[in-house]
C-alpha cells in the first residue's frame, strides 16, 4: 500500500535561521561600514527511483514540502501517495534528494522527461548535474567600482526608460550604465534571467566594453545571475533587491563587483569584501 514519506524516514536538511549576515560599505561620500541577514540559497538535485531528473537554485528550508509541491504541480505525480519516500543529502552549497514514487509514477515521469523544457521561474531546472549548477569559472580581473554619483537616483531613472514596465507592469529590466554614469541600454522580460540575457546579446552586438560601466538588475540578485556576469565579462553588477549570500560568495571569489541599492539608503558594496569582513 503506498504510504507518504515520514520524517522517522527522511533526512531532512536543517533550515539555517537566522539567515547569516554579510559586511558591506556604503558606496556615498561618506563611506560607512555595517553587515545585512542575506537570504541563503543552494542547488537541489532532486532524483526519482535513482533517476537525475533536474537541478535547482532554491531557499534551504521546508525542502519536503518543496519536493512534495513540485512533484506535483509539475505534474510528476497524481497524488502524494506516489511519493514512498524522501531523502536527503547535504552537500557543500548543494542538497541532494533522492525520491522514491511508485511504478506508475516512475513510468510517467519517465515520458514526460522527453519533453522536458525547464521553466521560467528557477532558471537552472533541466539542468541535471550539480557541476552545471556550480560550474568552475574563470575569476575576472578586478574592477574599478563606480563611482556613487553614477548610483544616485538611479532607481528613478530606471523607471524612466523602463517602457514596457510603465504599460503593463510585470517585467524585469537589466541595464547598461556606460563610465559616465548614462544609461545605454535597457532590456525587459517577464523573466529576470531572460532580460539579463537580452542586455548581455546587445552589449555583444553594439560591441560595448563591458567593463567599462556597470549591469543593472531590477530583480533579486541569485546565483544564476552571477554566472551569467561572470561568462558575460561583466566587472560590476548593480541589484535593486538584495542578493543571496552564495550570490555573495561568488561575486568576492570571482572578482565581481556586486552592488545593492536599498530602497532608502546608500548603496551597498558587498563585492569586492571590506578588508577583514565576512
Amino acid at each position: 500500500m503506498p504510504h507518504h514519506a515520514s520524517s522517522s524516514s527522511t533526512t531532512q536538511a536543517p533550515a539555517r535561521v537566522p539567515a547569516p549576515a554579510y559586511s558591506y560599505i556604503e558606496l556615498a561620500c561618506e563611506q560607512q561600514g555595517g553587515a545585512a541577514a542575506l537570504a541563503e540559497e543552494v542547488a537541489l538535485a532532486i532524483s526519482y527511483n535513482g533517476l537525475s531528473h533536474s537541478v535547482m537554485m532554491v531557499s534551504p528550508s521546508d525542502l519536503e514540502d518543496f519536493i512534495y509541491g513540485f512533484s506535483l504541480s509539475a505534474g510528476l505525480i497524481d497524488s502524494l501517495d506516489d511519493i514512498y519516500d524522501i531523502s536527503l543529502q547535504p552537500h557543500d552549497n548543494a542538497i541532494s534528494a533522492e525520491v522514491q514514487v511508485s511504478n506508475r509514477a516512475f513510468w510517467a515521469l519517465k515520458q514526460q522527461r522527453r519533453t522536458l523544457a525547464g521553466t521560467s521561474g528557477c532558471g537552472l531546472c533541466g539542468v541535471e548535474a550539480l557541476e552545471q549548477a556550480l560550474p568552475q569559472l574563470c575569476s575576472l580581473p578586478p574592477s574599478t567600482l563606480p563611482a556613487a554619483a553614477h548610483l544616485q537616483g538611479l532607481r528613478q531613472r530606471i523607471q524612466s526608460v523602463q517602457t514596457l514596465a510603465r504599460h503593463s507592469g510585470a517585467v524585469h529590466a537589466a541595464l547598461f550604465v556606460d563610465s559616465q554614469g548614462e544609461i545605454r541600454l535597457c532590456r525587459e522580460d517577464i523573466g529576470r534571467h531572460n532580460a539579463l540575457d537580452k542586455l548581455l546579446g546587445a552589449l555583444h552586438r553594439e560591441g560595448r566594453e563591458r567593463r567599462q560601466g556597470f549591469a543593472v538588475v531590477t530583480s533579486r540578485c541569485s546565483l544564476e545571475l552571477i554566472h551569467k556576469a561572470l561568462r558575460a565579462g561583466i566587472g560590476t553588477l548593480v541589484s535593486l533587491s538584495a542578493p543571496t549570500s552564495l550570490s555573495v560568495q561568488w561575486a568576492r571569489r570571482h572578482n565581481l563587483n556586486l552592488i545593492h541599492i536599498p530602497q532608502q539608503s546608500a548603496p551597498r558594496v558587498y563585492s569586492p569584501a571590506a578588508p577583514g569582513a565576512k
